[in-house]
């Protein structure tokens, strides 16, 4: 039995669902007797690419930067900064495939297969209209409120939890698993998603109290540091729920594999963005989308992380005052 090999975007709730949509259009579209088998990709610091092997019979991206490797069968992809270098782009590009596609307008990655799929190849996706919906919610954070966002009412607000906070490899691509065959609903209720999500919420309330303690709101623009706390993962909108009136926030964080910058926009500010967050993280080596980009260094170089921190505080600050 022939292996596809899908590699996503590691503890993002559109990655996973972009790997369990991708799964349902290659079993139902292309090839009905394949083993698929996963891998989660995170951003970091230096070649994201040095250590993935592209071992299956064919192989996947969704949700993640594109490789030029030749081994690299089918790439999907909604973010600006898609591309290592500008070789990459030339060679996706030049792709004649059919099989590789990337548009930045999308909010999520889930619902830009979903309608790709629909579009080049006839896949109905409708039976997963649930999971494409939120996916789509959540990732272009299409919220009706900061209070929505961050207390975590809809099972799907409870899955994005667990997605981002479980570090267990074997629970995530079980998670794509339940995303291919589950209601919402269901899945939050399973055993083993249960017992994750409770210690999880218990660290995602004393998350809010954290950052309340270490965030300061100047200018329209949030800053804060929670390197010496283990916050890698928390809720990316509590900063607009403790600022309100904030356009900006800048924050510091730290885990075992990098020191990370993530710099976003408020979905509900009172204020318009006027700068590009994707453009300013490409300037030190990150990327992301127009409202939310990040930073990764490696993590013995959180005072660097810190330092450029600083500087885009400042940018933004200026920028806000204008």
């Amino acid at each position: 039995m022939e292996t596809m090999k899908v590699y996503f975007h590691n503890n993002c709730f559109d990655g996973l669902a972009s790997a369990a949509v991708f799964s349902c259009f290659y079993r139902s579209a292309v090839r009905k007797d394949c083993k698929f088998v996963y891998e989660g990709l995170a951003h970091k610091a230096g070649e994201l690419f040095i250590d993935v092997q592209f071992d299956g019979d064919e192989n996947a991206i969704v949700d993640f930067k594109y490789s030029s490797d030749p081994r690299l069968t089918w790439w999907f992809d909604h973010h600006q900064s898609a591309f290592l270098s500008k070789a990459d782009e030339e060679h996706f590009r030049a792709d004649e495939s059919g099989r590789k596609f990337h548009d930045p307008t999308y909010h999520s990655c889930t619902k830009f297969i979903a309608e790709m799929t629909q579009e080049h190849f006839g896949y109905d996706s409708s039976r997963l209209d649930e999971l494409v919906r939120w996916a789509d919610i959540i990732d272009g954070a299409q919220f009706a409120d900061a209070k929505t966002a961050v207390e975590l009412g809809e099972a799907a607000m409870k899955l994005m939890m667990v997605v981002e906070g479980v570090r267990d490899n074997g629970k995530v691509y079980r998670l794509i698993e339940e995303f291919k065959e589950k209601p919402l609903a269901e899945i939050i209720e399973v055993g083993w998603v249960r017992d994750e999500f409770r210690p999880l919420y218990e660290r995602h309330l004393r998350s809010i109290d954290i950052i309340r303690s270490r965030a300061e709101c100047s200018d329209r623009t949030i800053s804060f540091d929670v390197s010496g706390h283990d916050l890698e993962g928390y809720n990316k909108f509590i900063p607009y729920y403790l600022f309100p009136d904030a356009t900006y926030c800048v924050g510091v964080s730290l885990s075992s594999f990098r020191a990370k910058i993530s710099v976003g926009s408020n979905p509900w500010a009172p204020h318009p963005r006027t700068q590009n967050l994707a453009l300013l993280c490409e300037r030190y080596g990150g990327g992301g989308h127009p409202v939310v980009g990040a930073i990764s260094f490696p993590p013995d170089q959180l005072e660097k992380a810190r330092r450029v921190a600083g500087e885009i505080v400042q940018e933004l600050r200026t920028a806000s005052v204008r």
